[in-house]
């Protein structure tokens, strides 16, 4: 007979569409870059473009490897910092607010969409980490003090 309390897995389908969220990022910055490097200017020195979708994309990056889309490369286990990512997703948040009526079209529908992807994603793995929490199958461990972007509260691994 089988134990009645489920039991949630990390599985496969949040990372694919982490990876996937990841490819898409490259592909933007990587059209970006094409155009720029037609035009010459910041590429030339290997700096990603200082613009809007740059900004975007570095704080999606941030919030998307705070979700778990980078593993410990010490234990191997995967690395959720969901106070990081908030902290991230909430800028871009506040970035929309405030920049409302001061971008192109395609500039405020890609934060849009953004910002629903990784607000989603969020809601998800809090509420996974939660469960697991609960359940004791996940463990707390401290921040690595050269981690710039985990907070000083640590991470949470998930085996």
């Amino acid at each position: 007979m089988s134990d009645p309390t489920p039991k949630l897995h990390v599985d496969s389908d949040w990372k694919a569409q982490a990876h996937a969220e990841r490819e898409r990022l490259a592909a933007a910055e990587a059209k970006l870059e094409s155009a720029k490097s037609a035009k010459g200017g910041a590429e030339a020195e290997g700096l990603p473009p200082a613009d809007f979708r740059g900004l975007v994309g570095m704080l999606a990056s941030q919030a998307v490897m705070g979700l778990g889309a980078m593993q410990d490369p010490k234990s191997g286990r995967v690395v959720i910092d969901l106070e990081g990512s908030r902290f991230a997703i909430d800028i871009l948040g506040m970035l929309d607010e405030k920049t409302k009526g001061n971008l192109t079209s395609e500039e405020s529908e890609d934060l849009r969409q953004v910002l629903g992807e990784l607000r989603a994603r969020y809601v998800q793995i809090a509420r996974l980490v939660a469960s697991q929490m609960a359940s004791g199958t996940a463990s707390v461990a401290p921040a690595s003090p050269a981690s710039a972007t985990t907070p000083p509260a640590g991470g949470l691994h998930i085996p």
